[in-house]
């Protein structure tokens, strides 16, 4: 015992020298410059490393996104995320999660300290931080003894990102290794009993019936690790003062888990019963890159040319930038030289603006700012000729649910879910937030199969739900692309009847109307089975939703038969109740938006699939005239729901009908909501004109005349000059949106609104924005989106044509979009909707440069 004491200690002295030297070497260390200090913001800073507790709590409706607990920014990066007293080694998704309870900031002693309770569990915690100088001590407190069930389970723990650690090594009191670029265990397996229960009884695992699970076990044990020693960047330490650490990869378990540090809390003890010294290396006068914010395709000539650039606030402004032009001999010369102007702080970081809107000669440009050139881009008329076609030609058909999608030698996925669907059961509460109650509200008794339900509709994003709400705003967008832009682009097969689509293979019909087609089948069929939309069709299992890999999987693709043994068949259904739910609750809002969706695509499918177009404008008619003989809805949740509901399926059915009852429904709720809150409007509003008399267009001027004024506003709001989110989910939904309003404002309000504003808008998109400059659109410009969260981000890639949400802004002034790792949904996920307006936007755009030659 005694020489396992006296080893120990060595380690520990040798962990503490190599510190030492470590933090010599590069002049880190004990530097009262460094001295980690509370701002008025409520977090720790000091150069080059930042400390946040709790600032971003952790979310009711995703559970753990990693984007909670203590977040630690080292040399620019979000390396660490969800420190904590947690109950497991590797903390999945929907595992137990903390509630905040008190938050409180310390400024006279300069610390924080967090009160945190497990509901479920009745179980609290106390969570202190506090400086010691340039490091950061963390602490967990306890009133009460842990309760015996959580004996062995509790301890605290903080999460470290892999992509910044893979191909580097770590120290263990002295012992090295690497930490492992593919997850390869160790595990063990344990009785399902002693399992913490997930979220509402759900589980993320299937056992087949073995009553077990799986747990990771520590790759490496000790007291001192020193993550990364040989990188500056990314060299730091962590010392436990009062028990053992572990070193353990949470991808063991979910390929979206982090390398996670963690030291279990002793039984039986109160007061602090887990303490951290955490010792960031800081590399000597450390100044974060630039970020030169331009768009990676590039610019019409005509076309206002605007390079944001971000800085460190302790990074000096340049007077001059330059534009380099590429010659025909392959050399950069100089194109242009102008002013850096002053723009101010945003956030954290200081934006200055480099103007090149004088520039119109077609070619090959780049931004030398300093020492830092971008990637080239182009400016030309053409550069919008290929902007859109990798959504409509490649991830479209990849989200197409129920259909084989084959891709040359590739087949991206089989026909999935030809079991759908069953009827949701009742008061069950679902781990994506859906939920039926007392009643199904249609003839199916809970878990009934309700046939005709396996066809058309998209996966929805990322996982594989059909969601009406969603669905329906991505219908609508292209048909809009559709009527406005006359896209008859073919280059793919899509053959409904055999259920088969074929990428990069012309059919001799428009690609848009087939995916119009495609999206609609789905709406008609639950037109078909209730009489109106559904709110959604979503995997019925926990360990089903997070399912990674070909769709065709999730399910066995046989309608649940409870006449048979569990996983069982007899070749045509099966005894695995598998199959997804759908959840038919009534609601105003989703019918609404089906009914828009209806008839709109009765527009666009004439001459096409007449049939279909004249079963969706059947069903919209009877849809709206069910709904307006419902008993009327609050007029708040009316508004809270897009305002008034009515609005957009009132002018999609007068569009496509002429009935004059339409309109009048139309204009009179329009007016009240403009009122109200006119730029939430605006777009349908704006759309109606082609429709009505002048007069219409005449009374709508003010209300454009206002928004173009808040449009201007949003110039002194950030330096990108336009509505950048500040929610849980990044914004370029709202972005996106916002330009497609834009355009149509300028092509009916040419004199009010100008084209800028919509160019200003997919100029963001596609790289002029926070926190990098890489294009949100996968394969749209010279840099972009390589690793996104669609269905194959499992294999760290991406999908053509896709639209992310963006740059992420974490509370309270952290702008983030992790590039290398796709896992955080409110950053990376692809989502329908956002992808169909891009293909309006990109196709607006191509028209503007037609209209600025």
């Amino acid at each position: 015992m005694k020489q396992n004491a006296t080893r120990s200690q060595v380690r520990f002295l040798i962990s503490f020298i190599l510190l030492v030297i470590i933090s010599l070497s590069s002049g880190s260390g004990f530097c009262q410059d460094n001295a980690l200090k509370l701002n008025d913001k409520g977090y720790f800073t000091s150069p080059a490393f930042d400390v946040l507790v709790f600032e971003n709590e952790y979310n009711g409706m995703f559970f753990d996104e990693k984007t909670s607990g203590i977040l630690l920014i080292h040399h620019g990066v979000r390396i660490a995320t969800g420190g904590a007293l947690r109950l497991k080694p590797t903390p999945e998704q929907w595992d137990q999660i903390p509630t905040v309870i008190e938050r409180k900031v310390n400024k006279e002693t300069n610390s924080i300290d967090v009160l945190m309770r497990y509901k479920d569990l009745a179980f609290d915690s106390r969570l202190h931080v506090e400086p010691q100088g340039s490091n950061i001590l963390i602490s967990i407190i306890l009133d009460q003894p842990l309760p015996q069930n959580l004996e062995g389970r509790a301890g605290l723990n903080i999460e470290f990102l892999p992509t910044e650690y893979w191909e580097k090594t770590y120290l263990m009191d002295g012992t090295s290794g690497v930490f492992p670029l593919y997850p390869s265990g160790p595990m063990e397996v344990k009785p399902a009993a002693t399992q913490i229960q997930q979220f509402a009884g759900h589980f993320t695992y299937d056992d087949r019936g073995r009553g077990e699970y799986t747990e990771v076990k520590a790759i490496a044990a000790g007291k001192t690790l020193i993550l990364a020693p040989e990188a500056p960047e990314r060299r730091l330490q962590i010392t436990s003062l009062d028990g053992e650490l572990g070193l353990y990869d949470g991808r063991n378990v979910a390929q979206n888990g982090w390398y996670v540090v963690r030291q279990l809390i002793p039984a039986g003890k109160t007061g602090k019963v887990a303490e951290w010294l955490v010792t960031p290396n800081r590399v000597p006068n450390w100044v974060r890159t630039p970020n030169i914010g331009h768009s990676q395709l590039g610019y019409l000539p005509n076309q206002e040319k605007r390079a944001v650039i971000e800085l460190d606030p302790n990074d000096k402004p340049l007077k001059e930038a330059t534009l380099l032009k590429l010659n025909d001999k392959g050399e950069w010369v100089s194109a242009f030289q102008g002013a850096v102007k002053e723009w101010g702080k945003y956030l954290r970081y200081h934006y200055v603006t480099f103007d090149f809107t004088t520039v119109k000669e077609p070619g090959l440009y780049a931004i030398q700012y300093g020492a830092h050139k971008t990637e080239p881009f182009q400016i030309g008329a053409h550069i919008f000729d290929n902007a859109w076609q990798q959504t409509l030609d490649v991830w479209f058909p990849v989200q197409m649910d129920h259909m084989f999608v084959n891709e040359g030698y590739r087949v991206w996925h089989g026909a999935a879910h030809l079991d759908d669907a069953r009827q949701a059961p009742l008061n069950h509460q679902h781990f994506d937030g859906f939920q039926m109650g007392e009643s199904t509200e249609t003839q199916y008794q809970p878990g009934e199969h309700v046939p005709g339900l396996n066809i058309g509709g998209w996966f929805d994003a990322g996982d594989y739900d059909i969601r009406t709400g969603s669905h329906c705003q991505a219908i609508t967008a292209l048909v809009n692309a559709w009527e406005q832009f006359k896209i008859d682009r073919d280059e793919t097969l899509v053959d409904q009847k055999q259920r088969y689509v074929d990428i990069h293979h012309p059919d001799g019909a428009p690609d848009i109307l087939q995916q119009i087609e495609h999206g609609i089948l789905a709406q008609v069929a639950q037109h078909r089975a209730f009489g109106r939309a559904a709110t959604t069709i979503v995997e019925a299992h926990l360990h089903q939703y997070h399912h990674l890999g070909d769709a065709v999987n999730i399910t066995d693709n046989l309608v649940y038969n409870p006449n048979l043994k569990l996983y069982e068949s007899d070749g045509f259904s099966s005894g695995t109740p598998d199959d997804r739910w759908v959840f038919t609750n009534k609601t105003p809002f989703n019918n609404y938006a089906s009914i828009g969706a209806l008839a709109a695509s009765a527009r666009a499918l004439r001459g096409y699939n007449d049939a279909l177009a004249e079963e969706c404008l059947n069903f919209a008619k009877k849809a709206w005239q069910d709904e307006q003989a419902a008993p009327p809805q609050p007029t708040q949740t009316r508004f809270r729901f897009g305002g008034a509901m009515e609005l957009e399926p009132a002018l999609q059915l007068f569009i496509a009908t002429k009935d004059q009852q339409y309109s009048d429904i139309f204009q009179e709720k329009l007016w009240p909501a403009m009122e109200k809150g006119s730029n939430f409007m605006i777009e349908t509003a704006v759309s109606a004109v082609p429709y009505m008399d002048k007069s219409y267009r005449d009374k709508l001027a003010p209300y454009i005349k206002k928004y173009k004024a808040a449009n201007d506003e949003i110039f002194k709001q950030n330096p990108y000059g336009v509505t950048i989110g500040t929610g849980g989910w990044a914004g370029n939904g709202g972005i996106v949106d916002w330009a497609c309003t834009n355009y149509l404002l300028h092509k009916t309000f040419p004199e009010i609104i100008s084209a800028e504003y919509t160019l200003r808008g997919i100029s963001y998109i596609l790289g002029c924005h926070p926190y990098s400059n890489v294009s949100f659109v996968s394969g749209v410009g010279t840099r972009s989106k390589k690793y996104a969260y669609g269905n194959n981000r499992a294999d760290l890639s991406f999908i053509a044509g896709g639209v992310v949400p963006g740059v992420l802004v974490l509370k309270p002034d952290f702008p983030e979009h992790m590039e290398d790792w796709p896992f955080l949904w409110g950053e990376n996920e692809y989502v329908i909707d956002i992808c169909a307006q891009y293909v309006y936007l990109a196709n607006a755009a191509l028209e503007l440069g037609k209209e600025l030659k």
